[in-house]
């Protein structure tokens, strides 16, 4: 980089905006504060596709060329599929790391190159493209691969297991920096491929705390939902494998008789059809389903909420997670009831803004919930102004990407 040039970063992902979900989020998050930092930034990501099509903008076309403010954004082809069986799955990544390193060529050259894995297989592209063009890769990790995977029963193919742990091995070990979501995740890398720890970048997880005010519900949203009278405990984000959301629905089965309380979930995935259908069987019609929401929306909707639940499966691999779903309910003034154990159960504690209850245990659960809906307000406030100090103190996104970007530096 010539003196006095700006820095530039170049990013590869799957997801990105108006993508939902957690990585799709930070990823944008981190690519604005970049900017504010003086970098320029391009991004090279798929179609939008999370519906499994393309919308009609799209119909035929290879390219499309956009702008998210500052941030040059090149979108790419993929085959789009929403659910469906791992060989299915496959085909739709392996579609974006074919695409994925022509929009790079069309993005040009850059200082470095942040590849967002999962997809793990991206990081293939990302590997070709730095040889190519002599740019180091920045590999992000925020979910480990195959391990999740495997975790949930999603692989079960031992061939499909055996290389795509030597694909995981190779990309750390050839990455100019390996960047992680949580201390968990750091840990496993570190222990799989031996890295030192100054070639390990921590970005985890954070919130854009001006954009959640912690404001009181808005009446027309409440009668809209016709939530009059209700304790709304709200659960945001992708209804998915990894979240255990049977815990809900074992919750509000103890809680029959409180019609009082509501289980909100907001959003959508592959099991939301499945849990649809059992709080149905299970006459649980205090258990309410609503569409995913934009993001500009989900203020009003954390505003509605007595706390946010926060569950994870009961499985050693997500001890070693952070949800995100956490972070803007506390910019939002709401407390977390976090269902799980390890490293978000003691941020929760740090944080004092929530509760952790053992994973996959709807009769506690259902205790939580009870004691926030009861909580005098005056107490239930405190616990959420706590919240509210904790992530502005520490995971602000301004906060996390100038420690972040502070590692980038040779060492």
């Amino acid at each position: 980089m010539a003196e006095g040039q700006r820095p530039a970063m170049l990013l590869l992902t799957q997801y990105y905006p108006p993508e939902p979900g957690a990585a799709s989020i930070r990823l944008q998050a981190m690519a604005q504060q970049l900017v504010a930092q003086g970098w320029t930034v391009k991004v090279v990501t798929a179609f939008p596709h999370h519906l499994g099509h393309h919308s009609p903008q799209y119909a035929g076309r290879l390219f499309s060329r956009e702008a998210d403010g500052p941030v040059s954004v090149l979108r790419t082809w993929i085959w789009p599929v929403k659910v469906g069986r791992i060989r299915r799955r496959l085909l739709n990544y392996f579609s974006f790391v074919g695409t994925g390193l022509l929009g790079l060529m069309h993005q040009g050259r850059a200082d470095f190159l942040l590849v967002e894995s999962p997809p793990l297989f991206l990081g293939i592209t990302a590997y070709v493209y730095s040889r190519l063009r002599r740019i180091p890769y920045i590999l992000s990790v925020s979910d480990l691969w195959p391990e999740s995977a495997v975790a949930l029963g999603l692989v079960t193919n031992p061939t499909i297991i055996s290389a795509t742990r030597r694909l995981e091995l190779f990309l750390y070990r050839n990455a100019y920096r390996v960047s992680t979501v949580t201390e968990g995740i750091r840990e496993a890398v570190q222990e799989t491929a031996a890295l030192p720890p100054d070639r390990m970048l921590f970005a985890p997880n954070g919130v854009d705390v001006s954009g959640f005010a912690g404001a009181t519900a808005d009446p027309a949203l409440v009668e809209e939902l016709q939530l009059e009278g209700q304790r709304v405990f709200l659960y945001p984000g992708t209804l998915g494998y990894a979240q255990g959301l049977g815990i809900i629905l074992d919750a509000a089965e103890h809680l029959k008789e409180r019609r009082d309380i509501t289980f909100l979930l907001v959003g959508d995935g592959p099991v939301k059809a499945t849990l649809m259908e059992e709080a149905a069987r299970r006459g649980l019609d205090h258990v309410r389903f609503l569409d995913l929401q934009p993001q500009a929306r989900m203020p009003a909707y954390y505003a509605l909420a007595r706390a946010v639940v926060v569950p994870l499966k009961n499985h050693r691999l997500f001890r070693g997670a952070r949800p995100s779903k956490a972070f803007p309910a506390w910019a939002s003034a709401r407390p977390v009831i976090f269902c799980g154990e390890g490293e978000m159960a003691r941020v929760v504690a740090a944080s004092g803004g929530g509760t952790t209850v053992p994973p996959e245990d709807g009769a506690a659960l259902a205790a939580a919930v009870v004691r926030y809906a009861d909580l005098p307000d005056d107490a239930w406030e405190r616990l959420g102004q706590a919240g509210r100090q904790f992530v502005e103190q520490h995971y602000t996104w301004e906060r996390i990407m100038q420690r972040w970007t502070d590692g980038l530096a040779p060492v």
